[in-house]
């Protein structure tokens, strides 16, 4: 069946979430962070995910600000930066106006040129989402953006990808789904959605029962791959 309906994850996907770190360590104010940015950011990233699975797993939900300031907390840590108030306060910041990749604006044109239906489905807040959204100023391209708030338990979980054929009446074969998380990836394809993993790193296949359908290094074919 056609791609009628792409849609993406948010953090990493469409939006660089070293970008904060990265902005922050060019600061003089907070020259600390320069050698130690790629490190804050990996960890930062990592512990934001694996809390996420935690609370999914054993149904302790709360919104992903509260995790995105846990998994901060415990990178700073980590990379001996904790006790800095400033610098903790200026990387959350910065975390609501990440930068998009460069590919995302004309990306996102072709699509909705081709009369293809855009959103984002994304672990984040509705607030977090409208911050970055905003700050990369693709919100014209976009006809929706969807929060797992609304059903309170982050991804994987199959009622989060339930949003979509319910916002949209699609069949599932119907949606190209893209995300830069393997595991989400392929949450998504046991699902039952085509699916496109951004590998921008590199990273190993994920041992899953499912795969994606597509792999790519960023999101320049995507376009193509729905038929735009």
């Amino acid at each position: 069946m056609a791609i009628t309906t792409c849609i993406f994850d948010a953090y990493g996907t469409l939006f660089d979430v070293a970008a904060a770190a990265r902005q922050a360590a060019a600061e003089p104010e907070h020259s600390e962070l320069r050698d130690k940015w790629p490190d804050l950011a990996n960890h930062w990233r990592l512990k934001q995910l694996q809390y996420t699975w935690l609370r999914a797993i054993t149904d302790a939900h709360t919104d992903f600000w509260k995790v995105t300031q846990d998994g901060l907390d415990w990178a700073l840590e980590a990379t001996g930066l904790d006790g800095k108030p400033a610098l903790r306060k200026r990387l959350l910041d910065l975390y609501w106006e990440l930068q998009a990749y460069p590919e995302v604006p004309d990306m996102l044109r072709a699509l909705k040129a081709a009369g293809k239906r855009t959103a984002i489905l994304s672990n984040g807040s509705p607030a977090m989402l409208d911050g970055a959204v905003q700050s990369a100023g693709i919100g014209d391209v976009l006809d929706d953006v969807l929060s797992v708030e609304s059903v309170g338990v982050f991804k994987p979980d199959s009622r989060v990808y339930d949003l979509v054929p319910g916002r949209f009446g699609c069949a599932k074969d119907e949606v190209l789904f893209v995300s830069s998380n393997g595991w989400d990836a392929a949450g998504a394809s046991g699902y039952g959605f085509v699916t496109a993993w951004v590998n921008r790193s590199g990273e190993p296949m994920d041992r899953l029962p499912w795969r994606p359908v597509h792999v790519l290094s960023d999101l320049t074919s995507i376009p193509e791959l729905a038929g735009a």
